[in-house]
């Protein structure tokens, strides 16, 4: 008999697989995993297709085709007035989560503390775990999921190591304000305290907000990996390409990871990528696209019996149910694929502890016609 001791022992298949899965049994509308249902832009779709039938089918270099590499760092130039410098500073990655998981894999030895600010993304958690790290969740609670700087610091001890931040954030729809980026500041000054900001929803922010990114601020930026992701940016989350930026010293330990984890990324996806964000400028109409689906998904469920929460940016909604039921949130989001046909994630999936404060989590990039079957069937409820 075969002995193996996990190193992830009590991690399972993630919620989002579980709920689309039985959202496939049942012929639900799924509204859990963050995934357009929609076209991808042809235009693209040729582009790449054109780098296909050009030869371009052979390994890219490890951080990623220049001119790709090159457009991030004018984009960052652009939009924030951060220099990367795209030789040291900018790796194509394999989506975001690759990216993260680099990161981490870069920096975090056995015995250092990471803090994570839940319900939070569940790729970080575990990662910390499998390298030996010990996770210091700092808990936010709806409707706004505010960060108290002060009880933050009180987590900090000679072994922390790492901040994970996430802004547009996954699940609440929460944005980091520019006094949240100060009071960070304030609290990292004059430590060694690294930072991971996860940026893959920094274009999807709604009402003029302003994204505030950590490159906005040298102090921060100086300390931090910041992730972004292609496939929120071009509706294309089943290509897993995005990228990575940090200082050169930060960075050069990242490609040492980077190398023996994926060494390098999809090339004609990469120059497809490149060839079309010269041609189109998404950056500036991708707010106004979603702005659109979330007003029109919120009027929609606001004739329902959820309450729907404040959502600044990414593509989703969450809502509360305990006005009318005291079921656990696992339970509501199965009975509503099994009885009404709309599938949704319960948000105690992104606590370690399962927290449980009665709220869903829906995913708005769709169609229109699928937001409205779908409220259709939640009417019901």
């Amino acid at each position: 008999m075969i002995l193996l001791n996990s190193k992830l022992p009590t991690v399972g298949t993630t919620i989002f697989s579980v709920m689309s899965k039985l959202a496939q049994q049942h012929n639900a509308i799924n509204l859990s995993q963050g995934f357009p249902d929609y076209a991808t832009n042809p235009k693209l779709i040729n582009f790449v297709a054109d780098a296909m039938k050009d030869g371009y089918n052979q390994y890219a270099p490890m951080q990623g085709l220049q001119i790709l590499r090159e457009l991030v760092a004018e984009k960052m130039d652009k939009m924030y007035g951060a220099y990367y410098h795209p030789e040291t500073e900018v790796t194509i990655t394999a989506g975001g989560t690759q990216a993260i998981f680099t990161a981490l894999a870069a920096v975090i030895n056995p015995g250092d503390e990471v803090i994570i600010f839940e319900p939070a993304y569940d790729c970080y958690s575990p990662t910390v775990k499998l390298l030996g790290g010990l996770v210091k969740p700092f808990e936010l609670h709806a409707p706004d999921y505010s960060i108290d700087w002060e009880m933050v610091k009180k987590l900090f001890t000679a072994n922390t190591r790492m901040i994970i931040l996430n802004s547009p954030h996954n699940p609440s729809g929460s944005i980091l304000s520019k006094a949240d980026i100060q009071a960070l500041i304030k609290l990292t000054k004059n430590t060694d305290i690294l930072i991971i900001s996860d940026e893959v929803y920094e274009h999807i922010i709604f009402d003029g907000e302003k994204h505030e990114s950590v490159a906005l601020y040298p102090e921060l930026q100086e300390r931090s990996f910041i992730v972004a992701s292609y496939g929120k940016l071009l509706h294309t989350t089943g290509w897993k390409l995005g990228y990575c930026l940090a200082p050169a010293k930060l960075m050069a330990e990242f490609r040492k990871i980077h190398q023996f984890n994926v060494f390098s990324v999809n090339t004609p996806m990469q120059l497809g990528v490149a060839n079309y964000l010269k041609s189109e400028n998404i950056y500036d109409s991708l707010s106004s696209f979603f702005q659109q689906k979330r007003d029109l998904f919120r009027s929609l469920l606001s004739e329902t019996k959820f309450k729907l929460l404040p959502c600044k940016g990414s593509y989703f909604q969450c809502v509360s149910y305990s006005n009318f039921s005291d079921e656990k949130d696992i339970d509501m989001a199965k009975r509503l694929v099994t009885d009404f046909g709309v599938a949704g994630i319960p948000v105690s999936a992104f606590y370690t502890k399962g927290t449980d404060d009665k709220i869903l989590r829906f995913c708005f990039a769709k169609e229109q016609d699928t937001l409205e079957k779908a409220v259709e069937r939640l009417l019901k409820v």
